[in-house]
């Protein structure tokens, strides 16, 4: 038993697919005895038994409750696993039946009557991590994989879980090793009078240093990555926001019309910015109204535009940019603003205003109707929300904020120890404390030094049934 509020060991069950009409359904458990209590309602308990590990069985699950003629309850496979070469360490086994709602819950039912409990959120991953079958960032990479909105999130995600940012926080613990091993020499066999600066090479926890530095700085684009940004599409009424939003989204999700005041709400959709998630939302056209519905969409309007990461501000550019506009785009502070000069296909269009930075970061023309510069708007948007962040191809990323936390916490240590061995002015006992703490903040990225409330925050963000 654990502080997190598992129980390892103890048998389990979860369904593991959606409750929902489909295919195949699969219900999994885990634990001690898991494949002895399935065999009670199994049809073909000896095989169940005696199946060899990774193998699957052909039977029927059977309500011994009910009376032998109508106690089948579906046709299925069953999928054994032995400990400890399966997924959480423990003998598993998964039920494959057909997909519906009823007949899961059925199955899952007789699970709960045979000795199994409910699984609790991220459990089965939580015993795989305790069973010594993945690490703390491998586990936190597979709930990754599964709320990834883009291509480029699912591949970074899957890199972590194949072990790559396993691997990089192996090679920064081992530059510290050394050092520590290096500085123990030093203790145990000083020489004479002689300074550690003068003596001592610090390049292996340089080295350390920068390697931490990359990661630490590759946590705000792989944030950007996983949780995405929040891109408004605002503007006068009829500045063509629903169109853009559709173009967008290649898909007609909002209502387009001449009329003014179409868009009374807002709607939001997830698109993919060249592997960037993002929600963007169209908002109603801004302007006085005497409508009291469409005020309050307005309204709301102004307050997501105030929350967004990127605002997208439409002007017709047959028309040009009035004092509203300027008004509203030189309240919008510390937000970049793209100035979006929509309706450019029209022989009325106006040339597009000079930019001195004063009201927006950029200006991208566009036709949202033909969808002429659109691929070009959101390539301008995708630049704007990497700015400042350090995305490499080919570098390891952090996966959470705890683990930025704890490699923060190693960086620390790390420039602290740096400024004593340069300075001279400390004993090496200090030096050995820094490299020491270093070494357990990099054991929390990866699981080997964590507090049990820790691990609780990180597998009760899982779904049931992983």
């Amino acid at each position: 038993m654990t502080n997190t509020g598992y129980t390892p060991e103890e048998p389990i069950a979860a369904i593991a697919t959606a409750l929902a009409p489909g295919a195949i359904g699969i219900v999994r458990a885990s634990g001690k005895n898991c494949i002895e209590l399935a065999a009670n309602f199994f049809s073909r308990p000896k095989a169940l038994l005696s199946a060899a590990p990774n193998t699957i069985v052909y039977g029927w699950i059977k309500d011994p409750a009910r009376a032998e003629q109508d106690c089948r309850v579906d046709e299925v496979m069953a999928a054994v696993y032995r400990a400890p070469k399966s997924f959480t360490g423990e003998d598993m086994i998964e039920i494959f039946c057909h997909g519906g709602v009823s007949v899961v819950r059925a199955v899952f039912a007789l699970f709960l009557r045979n000795g199994f409990r409910r699984a609790e959120r991220g459990e089965f991953t939580f015993r795989a991590y305790i069973n010594g079958r993945t690490d703390l960032t491998r586990a936190e990479a597979v709930r990754e994989i599964i709320e990834s909105k883009t291509d480029i999130s699912r591949t970074k995600a899957a890199a972590r879980l194949s072990g790559t940012l396993t691997s990089e926080i192996a090679s920064v613990k081992k530059l510290v090793v050394d050092t520590l091993a290096s500085i123990e020499v030093e203790i145990e066999y000083p020489e004479d009078e002689e300074n550690i600066s003068d003596t001592f090479d610090p390049s292996d926890l340089n080295e350390a240093r920068q390697k931490l530095m990359r990661l630490s700085d590759s946590w705000k684009s792989e944030k950007l990555y996983q949780d995405g940004a929040r891109v408004v599409l605002c503007g006068k009424t009829n500045a063509g926001k629903s169109s853009l939003f559709n173009s967008l989204l290649k898909e007609d999700r909002a209502i387009v019309s001449d009329i003014e005041g179409t868009t009374r709400d807002w709607l939001e959709s997830w698109a993919d910015f060249d592997g960037i998630p993002v929600r963007l939302f169209d908002t109603a056209g801004l302007r006085s109204t005497s409508d009291e519905i469409e005020a309050k969409g307005v309204e709301l309007a102004k307050d997501l535009s105030s929350e967004a990461d990127v605002l997208l501000y439409l002007v017709d550019s047959r028309t040009g940019l009035s004092s509203d506009d300027t008004e509203f785009l030189k309240a919008q502070n510390d937000i970049p603003v793209i100035l979006v000069w929509n309706k450019c296909d029209s022989p009325q269009s106006k040339p597009v205003p000079k930019n001195d930075g004063s009201l927006y970061a950029e200006c991208a023309s566009v036709s949202a109707k033909r969808g002429d510069g659109v691929g070009e708007l959101a390539a301008l948007v995708r630049k704007i929300l990497l700015a400042g962040t350090s995305s490499q191809s080919g570098i390891t990323g952090l996966g959470s904020e705890r683990q930025k936390a704890s490699v923060n916490e190693a960086l620390e240590r790390v420039n602290h120890a740096l400024e004593i061995l340069s300075s001279g002015e400390y004993g090496l006992d200090a030096v050995v404390q820094d490299l020491e703490d270093s070494l357990d903040s990099l054991g929390e990225v990866t699981g080997e030094v964590t507090p049990d409330d820790i691990l609780g925050s990180v597998f009760s963000r899982f779904c049931v049934g992983k």
